[in-house]
């Protein structure tokens, strides 16, 4: 992945966002990404959806993701437009459910406490860089397999062109 270098403007939001506030429960009649980005954020942020350009970055503290275990939330963050996160930390489930789909996200307690909501930044996902206002932090670099997931949009896209047969 070392070529894969994002940029977006930030949106900020604080510790403990859990699933339901990223994808509220009752819109979970469908798994569309696209109907569910029409809601994504909607509890905590009523703006989201508005404010929202494709490959902008969401920024959190700690436990983001916390709370049920569905996919719904990552799905919506990724079809809202939304390149990548980064968070002090993440709920283990969330962070899993992530990965599989292919949404960067990276764990950068620096970044994270510099950052402000409106910051345009950049993120070079092979090196683990994030790059804001001319500072560079290092996030925790993915293993190989990891970025080669990501890298090709998520589990089930890895296994279908990484199967043998």
């Amino acid at each position: 992945m070392k070529n894969i270098v994002l940029r977006g403007r930030v949106h900020k939001y604080g510790s403990n966002v859990n699933t339901d506030e990223i994808i509220p429960a009752r819109y979970l009649n469908t798994t569309e990404p696209s109907e569910l980005a029409k809601y994504c954020m909607e509890d905590i942020d009523g703006n989201f959806v508005k404010n929202v350009k494709d490959g902008d970055i969401i920024v959190a503290e700690n436990n983001f993701g916390c709370g049920s275990s569905r996919e719904h939330a990552p799905i919506a963050i990724k079809a809202s437009g939304i390149s990548a996160l980064i968070a002090i930390s993440f709920a283990r489930i969330f962070f899993r459910n992530s990965i599989n789909i292919g949404l960067p996200i990276l764990e950068c307690p620096q970044a994270v406490k510099e950052i402000q909501n409106g910051d345009v930044i950049e993120i070079n996902l092979g090196e683990g860089k994030i790059i804001a206002k001319d500072k560079t932090y290092a996030a925790q670099l993915f293993p190989e397999f990891m970025q080669n997931i990501i890298r090709d949009g998520g589990l089930l896209n890895y296994t279908k062109l990484h199967r043998k047969n």
